[in-house]
């Protein structure tokens, strides 16, 4: 879903040991309804797609967070759903808005959805566009009424939202939003190279005077998109707003920026690994910002790279040191111990960390790879610490679906995992390592904006 495929190469022997069939070594029971799952994580209830969220196309993306409600992206709109109970959850509204892949952010009254494919309009009754002229871009709603989501605003971008990152403003009358988008590459606002992003600043008390007010220029490598570690734009961008800084996750590479000011990120640092990773695709911070993790999403989420023939090392995720003079420096690499069958698109994707006071442990969605969290304290031997997986969607081996996890985050107390075929999955997990993060609460949470927790 990533928009670019590639494919897997040889693996190399790793430093850690081999994941081995079977995972975990120790699994309980499958449920009822097929879920494996370790022992100590369990899956408590499950908000299935429904009308009119029940087509071929609509396939559910990603999750933000506030108060008693999870905002859920899906291809043809989003869901808004109260988990004041997570054993009982329950949707308040489904607002129909198509557009690719509608990643989704919260601040207060506000709602962001992304929009990466040409529509012939910017409303929410928009069909598909002319590649060359469609719009696409940002689209804002006001939730103040959570049963009655309210559209303010488009704001056209070039070359569309992949992604979008909330950004806090250095003072609460504005937000800002750092748009990712990269390749296919056409249209007149569009053309390679495409090294930038755009920031749009939004004011809070209006909305709808939001305004892209910089498009800066991350990459200075020309038109030569063939050469090792080029980029045509960014995927995806984490932030760190308590420690100005930003990670971004830019295709070819991975990069370290500083946003001490808010409209005008720079970039400190580039790293390339031409060795292992094909398509760099999210990030990660430590608690402390003294460590990144990177995902590489191996065959753009639609390959079953989780399997012996890729190995550990490709479609997995990569830890980086940031050093006192804010260079990355790599440390170890982690991919779920199970492998998955054909017909498993499978490959490290969105995550989020569990806030453990002394520890990185983050959550992840890994597609049909399912749900895992992993230790990330030891950055050179990350380790899988407990998992739930669904199975294959086909499992009497048909052809290859795009199924699974696209998200999975820890809020207060329980995983959430956006399931593009199933819907909303509450996952509990139950374990001395992650025990700790209970108590840990949040009003908000967008998770490509990490907040800092007690330590």
């Amino acid at each position: 879903m990533a928009g670019c495929t590639a494919d897997p190469k040889p693996a190399a022997t790793p430093a850690g040991g081999t994941p081995t069939p079977g995972g975990t070594s120790s699994t309980a029971p499958a449920s009822a309804d097929g879920v494996q799952h370790s022992p100590n994580a369990r899956l408590v209830a499950n908000v299935p797609l429904s009308k009119p969220f029940d087509g071929e196309h609509a396939l559910g993306s990603d999750l933000a967070f506030q108060g008693d409600f999870a905002f859920v992206g899906n291809f043809q709109g989003f869901t808004i759903v109260d988990i004041s109970d997570p054993a009982k959850p329950k949707v308040v509204t489904r607002v129909v808005c198509p557009g690719s892949q509608n990643d989704i952010s919260v601040s207060g009254n506000l709602l962001f959805l992304s929009v990466d494919e040409p529509r012939d309009g910017d409303t929410c009754t928009s069909g598909d566009g002319d590649p060359a002229e469609g719009w696409e871009g940002i689209r804002i709603f006001d939730i103040s009424d959570k049963t009655k989501p309210r559209y303010i605003k488009s704001l056209a971008t070039d070359c569309g939202s992949h992604t979008h990152t909330l950004v806090p403003g250095k003072d609460a009358s504005k937000v800002y939003l750092y748009i990712s988008s990269f390749g296919p590459l056409s249209g007149p606002h569009c053309a390679p190279p495409h090294d930038s992003i755009a920031v749009v600043e939004v004011p809070v008390q209006n909305p709808a005077q939001a305004k892209v007010v910089s498009q800066p220029v991350l990459f200075h490598d020309g038109e030569d998109d063939s050469k090792p570690g080029a980029t045509s734009g960014c995927h995806d961008i984490t932030v760190y707003p308590e420690k100005d800084l930003a990670a971004g996750a830019c295709i070819g590479n991975g990069i370290l920026m500083d946003i001490s000011d808010r409209a005008q990120p720079k970039v400190l640092q580039q790293v390339i690994d031409t060795e292992n990773f094909s398509t760099w695709h999210s990030a990660t911070f430590s608690n402390d910002a003294s460590r990144v993790i990177f995902s590489d999403e191996l065959g753009g989420g639609m390959s079953p790279t989780c399997d012996a023939k890729t190995g550990p090392l490709h479609g997995a995720d990569a830890v980086y040191d940031i050093t006192a003079d804010r260079k990355l420096k790599r440390r170890g690499y982690f991919k779920i111990p199970r492998y998955q069958t054909a017909t498993e698109n499978c490959v490290s994707h969105n995550g989020s960390l569990i806030p453990v006071p002394g520890k990185t442990i983050l959550v992840q969605g890994w597609y049909q790879g399912g749900v895992s969290v992993a230790d990330f304290t030891d950055p050179d031997h990350p380790k899988e610490i407990a998992y739930v997986d669904r199975g294959p969607v086909d499992p009497d081996g048909g052809e290859p679906r795009i199924a699974g996890s696209w998200s999975a985050y820890y809020y207060n107390g329980y995983i959430y995992s956006s399931d593009m075929t199933k819907g909303l999955d509450i996952i509990a997990i139950d374990d001395p390592l992650t025990d700790p993060a209970k108590p840990v609460r949040m009003d908000e949470l967008n998770p490509q904006t990490q907040v800092s927790y007690p330590e």
